[in-house]
């Protein structure tokens, strides 16, 4: 069943560009999950990469959750579409996080309904690399980046990607790992994320997380990228988009 939000959430999601939501899915909702991924999975599924959710159940089970996917309508404001998914499983004793940044540079799209949904699949906390969010951010232009500095805490790589505009136009673009620049860290808010709960954020909300410093506790996460129906997606590999409910 789905779940309503307040007028109360909705206001602070609009005002911080995200919001914390308790008890999307439940532990037997997880576990299956989690069991899932320890499976030998096809390879013309895993190939799917950050469509796997249109092939793979489990994947397609917490994107179209009517618990999430029902939330992000609401903050649309209209039918979700589901542009990508990730898990994200970073291990203890030093597993690196994703620098700051904001989604809009990832994922370019008009006009500009990109949000997200972090679920946390294993207790999370900034003692474990949970998710990090600057209050407010969303507020304001998208901001300059550079290449992550510290590789002890952030993931860095260069890639290649297809374009395709709403008019036809084709071209290809390399993108880099972003970290916003200027953000001092009384800027971020660091989360404690219970399993089964989830964060949700707009395309212009700065966040990011840290490397998982804990001595044994592993940090378990997915996430899902929607847009409201009608958004033009701009990258090939994620363009064909599914609905959400």
């Amino acid at each position: 069943m789905g779940l309503i939000l307040t007028p109360k959430q909705v206001a602070a999601y609009r005002k911080d560009g995200y919001l914390l939501v308790p008890d999307l899915l439940t532990p037997p909702e997880i576990d299956a999950f989690l069991e899932a991924q320890a499976e030998t999975v096809a390879p013309e599924i895993l190939e799917l990469g950050l469509r796997r959710h249109t092939a793979d159940p489990q994947w397609r089970y917490l994107a179209s959750h009517p618990r999430v996917s029902g939330i992000a309508s609401q903050l649309l404001q209209g039918p979700a579409m589901i542009v990508q998914t990730m898990y994200m499983e970073k291990a203890p004793r030093g597993g690196t996080g994703i620098a700051l940044h904001q989604d809009a540079h990832y994922i370019r799209n008009e006009p500009g309904t990109l949000m997200a949904c972090w679920l946390a699949l294993s207790d999370t906390d900034s003692s474990n690399g949970g998710l990090c969010v600057a209050a407010g951010s969303h507020l304001a232009p998208l901001r300059n980046t550079r290449p992550p500095r510290d590789s002890s805490e952030h993931a860095s790589w260069v890639k290649d990607y297809a374009m395709r505009g709403p008019d036809g136009t084709e071209w290809a673009e390399t993108m880099h790992s972003h970290e916003v620049a200027g953000v001092s860290r009384d800027e971020l808010t660091f989360l404690t994320v219970p399993r089964g709960s989830g964060v949700f954020f707009t395309g212009r909300t700065i966040h990011g997380s840290f490397a998982n410093r804990s001595m044994g506790r592993p940090r378990l996460a997915f996430a899902i990228h929607y847009v409201r129906e009608g958004t033009w997606v701009f990258r090939r590999d994620i363009q064909d988009l599914a609905p959400a409910n």
